[in-house]
């Protein structure tokens, strides 16, 4: 597979976008559920900061549902990437992968981020109880009542990114062992010497 200039089979491409589709549906969904528990933790992280970032996309709704707006919007397209991915690395090929690979495979994406995302919420946690002066300038910017809250959801939605990406490549490595070695691996075995 070359990266830079893919060969991306016609009979694959269809499957390759509706991965990347539910991908998206998947990854916005979870960023709905995963703002609803950040807005519970610190609403000044949205009131003073996301909703100014996504004022573009605000219709009026009511300031939690605002947040899962958001939620949805910062994320959709990190499960799209993912989608594309798995895709690319074979599972847009229907004669060899179940639904339950699939499955499986956004399930490693997903658990690895809530798991990154509680660590990082758990590092924030300790992080706000102690010195805060290196957000002194996010808390005079912002006008900050309630600092502590607001780190403690800066390092959960930190960890959660990485905790996605971290989750694809996860994902890729187990498709990897369980198919066993690649078409060009068995290629190459099967050459004589």
């Amino acid at each position: 597979m070359n990266l830079l200039y893919p060969s991306i089979p016609r009979a694959h491409l269809a499957a390759m976008l509706r991965l990347a589709a539910v991908g998206a549906v998947v990854a916005a969904a979870y960023g709905a559920l995963h703002d609803q528990v950040s807005y519970a933790i610190s609403s000044e992280y949205f009131t003073k900061m996301k909703f100014q970032q996504f004022a573009w996309a605000d219709v009026g709704l009511p300031p939690r549902a605002f947040a899962s707006e958001v939620g949805a919007l910062g994320t959709w397209w990190v499960g799209m990437i993912a989608g594309w991915s798995l895709g690319r690395v074979g599972f847009a090929d229907p004669t060899r992968v179940a639904r339950r690979d699939v499955v499986r495979a956004f399930a490693v994406v997903a658990g690895t981020a809530v798991v990154c995302g509680v660590a990082g919420g758990v590092v924030g946690a300790a992080a706000s109880r102690g010195d805060l002066s290196g957000w002194r300038e996010w808390r005079r910017n912002l006008w900050l009542d309630d600092t502590p809250s607001f780190v403690v959801v800066a390092y959960l939605h930190l960890a959660s990114y990485v905790g996605g990406a971290l989750g694809l490549v996860l994902a890729v490595i187990d498709a990897r062992r369980r198919r066993g070695p690649t078409r060009s691996a068995a290629a190459a075995s099967s050459r004589p010497t």
